[in-house]
């Protein structure tokens, strides 16, 4: 079956289920989905004609799928004719981050990281190519901090995160190979992964150590070390812990003298249990 790409490469589907028949037309609930999602990348809220032109799709169509969310509560309209998400939508997304079993138990750990170190300290998952993070501490005191946001993302390969999490999903570089598939390797920096050879030698690395690094491969300037937790299941990680740091002030080999430490204060959200 031929699938329809949206605007964000995802598979559009019908209302029934199936995909899209004719072009890069959204239809039914993938239309008003789209939609929320334009509306969550303005936070100062957005007007109907620019989130037409962004969402490709007709103006009274638009208009449609505003109003079904803003009879849901997922949307709101200002008194300058500009949309914003919905208090309701709000309400639902930080309950439902804070009620999460993993962000709570991780709470302390990431704030102890962040005030020992003095750098951020990130609890993030994996999610296909990328990386999510699902919670972050700045340190107390520092005039320069991270731009990272919870819900951000980055790419896996480029992320101590997301080659630790990949190390132990993908095995001999023709499952590397297959992940990458026919979309090359971005890459944030000159010293990110470019190919599938280069990837699985660094994931074969990561595997044996135990721990994933970030040497300035996702931003040039900040570095990072991360390591598996175990919050939610006693075998497999749900996702992993990282202190991302300017390099300047903390050395990425700073970190992996100070793994030791990091392990001792992760305590037995660390280690896998039987």
């Amino acid at each position: 079956m031929e699938h329809t790409q949206t605007y964000d490469g995802s598979t559009a589907l019908g209302e029934d289920g199936s995909t899209a028949a004719d072009g890069n037309r959204l239809v039914g609930s993938d239309r008003v989905l789209a939609v929320l999602k334009q509306l969550a990348r303005y936070p100062e809220g957005v007007g109907l004609e620019e989130l037409t032109r962004v969402v490709a799709s007709p103006k009274p169509t638009v208009h449609r799928a505003l109003g079904a969310l803003r009879r849901a509560g997922l949307a709101d309209q200002g008194a300058r004719g500009r949309y914003v998400l919905g208090d309701e939508f709000l309400r639902m997304a930080f309950a439902h981050h804070e009620a999460r079993p993993e962000q709570v138990r991780l709470q302390p750990v990431l704030e102890a990281l962040a005030h020992r170190f003095g750098e951020t300290a990130h609890y993030a998952v994996l999610d296909g190519r990328e990386i999510v993070y699902r919670a972050k501490v700045d340190p107390p005191t520092g005039a320069v901090r991270l731009t990272s946001t919870i819900g951000g993302r980055n790419p896996a390969h480029t992320t101590a995160v997301g080659k630790l999490l990949l190390a132990g999903r993908l095995g001999g570089e023709d499952e590397v190979a297959a992940w990458i598939g026919d979309r090359p390797l971005e890459r944030r920096t000159a010293r990110s992964s470019g190919t599938a050879a280069v990837l699985h030698q660094e994931l074969v690395v990561t595997r044996e150590r135990g721990y994933g690094l970030d040497d300035q491969e996702n931003e040039t300037g900040v570095n990072c070390l991360a390591l598996p937790v175990y919050p939610t299941s006693p075998t497999v990680p749900s996702g992993a812990v990282s202190v991302s740091a300017l390099a300047y002030r903390t050395p990425l080999a700073a970190l992996v003298d100070a793994l030791d430490e990091i392990r001792a204060l992760l305590g037995p959200l660390g280690e896998p249990y039987t």
